[in-house]
This record gives C-alpha cells, structure tokens and sequence, in this order.
C-alpha cells in the first residue's frame, strides 16, 4: 500500500455502549443518552473527527441491534470500521454480548462514578488469529492499543502482543497507553501479573502514555508515581521507548480540575500549560491528550508543541459530554495560542 494511502492511526481495543443519566444518578434515571466509547478507540476516532486524519479500530461486536448502535457511531465519528467484526449474537447474551458502561460525570463534592457491565463481551473473546495482522499492520502509519483491552482476556493480552509484533515488523511506531484498572486484573493475578505484562509490551513500544498511577505499576512505587522523575525512569528502564507522555490533574473537585501533560525523552522534559478547568465530563481526558499529542507528532511537529496540543485537545474534551473527542481543529490551535472561552462568531 502507498504511503498516501495507508491509514494515519490504527487502534486495537474494545468499543463500549456508554448510557449516560445526565444530570441525574444511575440509579434513579428514568433516561440515558448513548455515547460510544474505548480507551483505545477513542484516540483513533479523535484523529478523524477532530484532527482530519484516516483512522481504523480493530475490534468485535455481537452482531445485534446494540453492535450495530455501535457500529453505526463509530463510522458517524469518520473511523473506518472495515475490521470491525460482526459476531454471531446467541439470542440472549449468555455467551456473546456487546459491553455496556453507565458513567455518571459527577459535579462538585460527588465524584463521577461508573458501572461497567461487559462480562462475555465480542472484544474480550479476541484471539490473535482472528485478524490479518499482516494486512492491518502493513496499513499503518502508526498503531495504537492499551491495558484496558488487554486486561480483558489471556487471549486479549496475546493479541496486543500478536499485534505490537506485526508492527515492528513493518516498522510501524506502536503507541501504548497504559490505563491500569485493578478491577479488571484482580482475577488474573492482580497488580504483579499486570506489570509483568506491561512490561513486556512496554519495552516494544515507541511511545507510551499513562497517568501517576499508571506510571507506579512500571517503577514498582506503591500507588502513585512522582512526575517527572518516574518519566525519567521508564525510559532509563526500556530503551526502546521514544518518549513518555503523562497527563496529570489536581482533583480540586468533580467539577474543577487543574490539568497538565508532560512529556519526556532522553533529553528533555516538555510540560504544557496548567488550566484551571471547569469540567463537564472528565472521562476521555487523558485519550484526548494522547491523541492531540500523536497527531501533532504525525504532522511532524515538535515535543514541545506536540505536549501542548495534547493538553488543550484533552482540556477541550472534559467539556462536552460523552468519552469521545467533539472538539474542532482550530479550537485545539486557539487554545494552543491562549484564545479561550471568547464567542465565536
């Protein structure tokens, strides 16, 4: 495939239904707006939507009314679903379902809260047969994937694996956002077993990405890293790493959050702006930067100004609602130059 055609950004990871009760509790809501949302999926559908670049996401649905609900957003968003795979839906879910995800967003003492339900999912039963990585990989400009898909299956975590092999053999930078969630671990050996398999795909990896929790899994701290200090020292630990990226925010309350994203390489720390942020939705903040940050990279900008469009890609996300990216291209620009919060008209 010709440079030109290839994609910019492709991501492997699972695709959720998000129900979201507004402004009421999960459990009290007598309605809920649908969003889709992944950790993964999510930086690709922002290298479309917002930053105007081809992007794929590699994953499975059952194929039912729900999967096609998700199935149709993704491609609404501008991400090619061409290795979106339409499983066999068992008529009742009992053995192949589609992963759904209540999120609250919080507001001021109340904290956000989320309940997912995706036991049995199409995406936690991938195998790393089931795709040509061959023809994926070969198709990439640069691929994408993270912990919370691993973490869902023995047979998610060899397929990241199968995947990140695929793509250093054509010479395709893998990005890896790290996204530990221990209650998605706590029944394949906990906190240990994770490490040991980030570490593993860690040291394969070119870019890597995650937040002061994140970072104490690889340093072996007990719950949160210090930044820079713990940037420093993964990538004094895996030398294969170009960069590591961290988005970092002071919880002042549900509603008011300051944010920052750092980002180091062998050489120099590149931290961004602080926002003082008022927040409507603080979930996809941190994919947010990641993708802010990979698509500058991809434009052949600087760390420097790369951190910064991560920063007020994420900063603009935590104000819409929904895990997904609605933020426009010159919006990020705008707010890279200091122009905020002025009417556009």
């Amino acid at each position: 495939m010709s440079p030109e055609n290839k994609y910019d950004l492709i991501a492997l990871g699972e695709v959720m239904l998000r129900l979201d009760p507004g402004d009421f509790r999960i459990a009290h809501a007598r309605s809920f707006s649908v969003w889709e949302g992944g950790g993964e999926y999510n930086t690709a559908r922002a290298f479309a939507s917002c930053f105007r670049r081809r992007s794929a996401v590699v994953t499975a649905l059952a194929d039912n009314p729900v999967g096609l609900l998700i199935r149709n957003l993704i491609a609404a968003g501008g991400t090619d679903v061409r290795w979106v795979e339409m499983r066999p839906f068992d008529g009742t879910g009992t053995t192949i379902r589609n992963g759904l995800n209540f999120t609250e967003r919080g507001f001021g003492v109340r904290a956000p809260l989320g309940c997912s339900d995706r036991g049995n999912s199409a995406a936690s039963q991938i195998s790393p047969g089931d795709f040509d990585w061959n023809e994926i990989l070969s198709s990439a400009k640069m691929f994408h994937t993270g912990g919370i898909f691993a973490s869902l299956s023995e047979s998610t975590a060899d397929t990241v694996k199968a995947a990140v092999a695929a793509a250093r053999k054509y010479h395709v930078p893998v990005s890896f956002d790290i996204n530990y969630r221990p209650s998605l671990w706590k029944n394949r050996g906990g906190r240990e077993a994770a490490a040991r398999f980030y570490e593993e795909i860690v040291s394969e990896a070119d870019y890597l990405f995650g937040s002061e929790e994140d970072y104490a899994l690889l340093t072996g701290e007990k719950e949160t890293a210090v930044f820079p200090d713990s940037l420093k020292d993964v990538l004094l630990k895996f030398p294969h790493l170009k960069g590591a990226g961290a988005s970092s925010r002071t919880v002042l309350s549900a509603s008011r959050n300051r944010w920052q994203c750092l980002f180091a390489d062998r050489s120099a720390l590149f931290e961004s702006r602080v926002y003082d942020l008022e927040i409507y939705d603080r979930v996809g903040g941190g994919d947010a930067f990641v993708s802010g940050f990979l698509a500058a990279v991809s434009d052949g900008l600087g760390y420097r100004e790369a951190v910064e469009w991560g920063a007020a890609h994420g900063a603009l996300v935590m104000t819409t609602p929904g895990d997904t990216s609605f933020a426009a291209l010159d919006e990020v620009k705008a707010l890279v130059k200091g122009c905020e919060s002025r009417i556009q008209r």
